[in-house]
């Protein structure tokens, strides 16, 4: 059975794909791992750098004895599941860029990378975290996969929250689209806060042949906010395998 790995972005975790595991198990193994320092992970140290939280990824898997998988990533995730094809573009069959852009200072985002970490030095985790979490859907605080979020991105630490924000601040995946040979789905919601349009638009013109989902009425959280639709998409992506 052919391996699934979804990996998660900046405060989220391996919980948020509950309807992709639902959805998708049948077909493939689904693999929800935490980042360092995030979720049911928390214990663990954060690295510091996008190739690092790649690496742990990738070290995952290696002990998961999975070899070839197809990839999911969502926002930070994005960033990381791109250093992970260039380190190891032979394992990644399907890639799915979602959510995300080729570099960690997102133009236009909700609020600057120095406000969120001044906000979890000053404010702390668990209220930057539900701040920040409101963001990702249309309707904010009342939307249907709110809480879901928002009980993830207080698991995270301090240490985490700063770490994570350092990555995305000190990346860029720009150079290395053109390298990304493997079938690719960007696929973006159209009221996207942390990433503009700039964005997924730079991944899909600069990604040979990569195919675009532009999905309405949508903010950041597309698989919490338009679940079916979006694991519609996939699978038409990923076919029977």
């Amino acid at each position: 059975m052919k391996s699934l790995v979804f990996v998660h972005g900046y405060l989220g975790g391996g919980q948020q794909w509950a309807d992709q595991i639902e959805a998708f198990s049948d077909q493939f193994r689904v693999i929800t791992p935490d980042l360092p320092g995030f979720g049911d992970n928390n214990a663990l140290q954060t690295p510091e750098t996008i190739r690092g939280l790649a690496q742990y990824v990738l070290d995952e898997l290696d002990r998961l004895e999975v070899s070839q998988f197809h990839l999911v990533g969502h926002s930070m995730g994005g960033m990381i599941v791109q250093e992970m094809v260039a380190l190891a573009p032979q394992r990644v069959d399907k890639l799915v860029l979602y959510g995300t852009g080729p570099v960690g200072i997102m133009p236009g985002r909700f609020e600057t990378i120095d406000e969120s970490r001044r906000g979890v030095e000053q404010r702390g985790v668990e209220e930057t975290g539900r701040r920040i979490a409101a963001t990702w859907f249309q309707h904010g605080e009342s939307a249907n996969g709110y809480q879901v979020c928002a009980d993830l991105a207080v698991k995270a630490t301090p240490q985490a929250a700063l770490a994570g924000l350092s990555a995305m601040e000190n990346w860029s995946g720009v150079a290395a689209l053109s390298r990304i040979a493997c079938e690719t789905l960007v696929l973006w919601g159209d009221g996207d806060r942390a990433y503009l349009w700039s964005q997924p638009q730079q991944l899909w013109n600069e990604i040979a042949g990569a195919q675009l989902a532009v999905v309405p009425e949508c903010s950041h959280a597309v698989h919490l906010e338009k679940p079916g639709l979006f694991n519609a998409m996939l699978q038409d992506f990923l076919g029977s395998g």
